[in-house]
């Protein structure tokens, strides 16, 4: 097999390659990174001659067009977890996955994904409640907010149609009955915190996920990559990777 690994002198690039080559000891990995101080890579996916079995994208949501246009042209299923798009960028995911199958998640952590549905069914047992986000990430982080956090978000607005998300409160002034608050920390090495804050006058749930290891994301990422194998064209999600087993 061969995987594309983009954003391959990236933190997160370098722990997939790792895994790659533990779990696909005889898989060619070709690396790609926009950044041109990096050695022995391709600068671009379309710079790369050949074709590849699966894409594996965690670099910058900058390379969407030349990931997504890559896959498209080629047929090849993507594994997107990079995050922070632009509403022009999702719309190039939309087209692309009209032509290759594409697997896109802010968080590939299986914990995140049942978190999700732990967020809709507390939001629909608690209809009055004030709802509240934090996330905690590492201080290099560039998001804000985290993809996941607005996952857990829109997870909560399936139930709160009529919700609306507050980004960081940061003005003086009582909070508003249908807002869906989130609020961000950037610190340290944090790997990522989530929480999810469901308070009523007499009661508060707290939902929360942390994740100890980035290899968790890298083995979601591959989990992924096998879900893809055979699958038409499509958009898929964490979800449709736990379809059946919850």
């Amino acid at each position: 097999m061969k995987f594309m690994i983009c954003g391959a002198c990236g933190h997160m690039g370098q722990v997939l390659t790792q895994l790659v080559s533990e779990r696909f000891p005889d898989a060619d990995i070709i690396p790609v990174d926009a950044n041109p101080n990096c050695e022995d890579v391709y600068l671009r996916p379309a710079d790369y001659p050949g074709k590849v079995d699966c894409i594996l994208d965690f670099s910058h949501h900058s390379a969407t067009e030349a990931v997504t246009g890559y896959a498209a042209a080629t047929w090849t299923p993507l594994v997107l977890g990079t995050t922070g798009q632009t509403p022009e960028e999702r719309e190039l995911i939309e087209q692309a996955s009209e032509r290759a199958p594409i697997f896109f998640a802010g968080n590939f952590s299986v914990g995140i994904a049942v978190l999700c549905r732990l967020a809709r069914q507390a939001a629909k047992a608690f209809p009055d409640a004030d709802i509240e986000i934090v996330e905690a990430h590492h201080n290099r982080k560039l998001d804000v907010p985290s993809g996941t956090a607005l996952a857990l978000a829109r997870a909560v607005q399936q139930e709160r149609p009529d919700s609306v998300l507050n980004i960081g409160r940061h003005e003086n002034g009582k909070r508003q009955k249908q807002e869906i608050d989130i609020h961000s920390l950037r610190m340290g090495n944090v790997v990522g915190v989530h929480e999810i804050y469901i308070s009523t006058p007499t009661q508060t749930l707290v939902l929360r996920h942390e994740a100890h290891d980035r290899k968790l994301f890298a083995e979601g990422a591959l989990d992924a990559a096998a879900f893809l194998m055979g699958k038409p064209a499509g958009l898929y999600d964490m979800e449709d990777l736990l379809e059946g087993t919850l």
